[in-house]
């Protein structure tokens, strides 16, 4: 006879994973990016009462630190954009290492890749191909690492080390959430949704740093762009003379949460694993 313990454990596995099932079905059926230019044109929104809402929604929902922030005054943000995108106080965030943390937030994976394929979740993986949206020879055995930001996090994701942008390619796709219930349910999610891919040359080789887009992320935008990537529009941009990056120096912006992914061509002895929380400019990798 089966342990009752045992039985009432797997009908609980059995509803949550059934749960899950619903949710991706749901935002399957969503008009997702119409959406997220709905819940844009709110996050924009400069009519004080309605700003202030959703900042002290979002604050106190999540427990934002305030503290850390350039501007911890909530009214003094011109838009909930403008606060959710906030820069932080000078030396809140050091760099260390030789390979930091692009951004805030808790890692979901990250590892080797081996025989060119990504761990996305248990049991799940997708190739760096899919990805990059172009050559990926260069990791097909080299690591990972995927941070995933929550709203309260930090949202602006940096440059993990020194090296120089060869070429970035905003590629669209779709905007399913990227939470755990998405990441382990549904197959090949970061090759799915729309993100910004950044290659560079570095001391370590070749290394990618990819920005994936989510459910009401209304935008992604680069450092050297003046305003967000367009959606639904392949854009491919080649830097010549390449443009250098130092470590920790900012790459972009996201407006909602979503999640930022570091390749290397090397194979890394990461510092940090999955399921830790990082900060940005932590250390994950320090030469021997």
């Amino acid at each position: 006879m089966m342990d009752p313990g045992l039985n009432g454990e797997m009908t609980r596995i059995h509803r949550s994973r059934s749960a899950d099932h619903l949710f991706i079905v749901f935002q399957k059926l969503l008009p997702q990016h119409l959406l997220s230019r709905i819940v844009g044109l709110v996050a924009n929104s400069q009519i004080n009462w309605l700003k202030n809402l959703f900042i002290r929604t979002v604050v106190k929902r999540y427990q934002v630190d305030l503290t850390e922030a350039a501007e911890s005054n909530i009214s003094a943000y011109p838009s909930f954009n403008a606060f959710f995108t906030r820069s932080l106080k000078a030396g809140v965030r050091p760099v260390s290492g030789d390979i930091c943390c692009p951004a805030d937030g808790v890692i979901s994976a990250s590892g080797l890749i081996e025989n060119g394929r990504i761990l996305q979740a248990k049991g799940i993986h997708y190739t760096p191909q899919k990805l990059l949206g172009g050559d990926a020879a260069d990791y097909q055995n080299g690591s990972f690492m995927t941070v995933y930001l929550s709203p309260k996090d930090y949202h602006r994701v940096h440059c993990p080390a020194a090296g120089d942008l060869v070429q970035a390619r905003y590629i669209p796709g779709r905007l399913f959430s990227v939470n755990q219930q998405t990441t382990t349910g549904l197959q090949d999610l970061f090759t799915i949704n729309e993100r910004l891919v950044m290659e560079f040359d570095t001391g370590f080789g070749k290394m990618a740093v990819i920005m994936v887009g989510a459910m009401i992320v209304a935008a992604i935008q680069p450092v050297w762009r003046d305003q967000p990537f367009q959606a639904r529009t392949l854009i491919e941009e080649v830097f010549s003379p390449p443009r250098t990056f130092a470590m920790g120096e900012e790459l972009g912006r996201f407006q909602m949460g979503s999640t930022a992914i570091v390749l290397c061509q090397a194979q890394i002895n990461w510092l940090r694993q999955s399921q830790e929380p990082v900060k940005m400019g932590e250390a994950i990798f320090t030469r021997d």
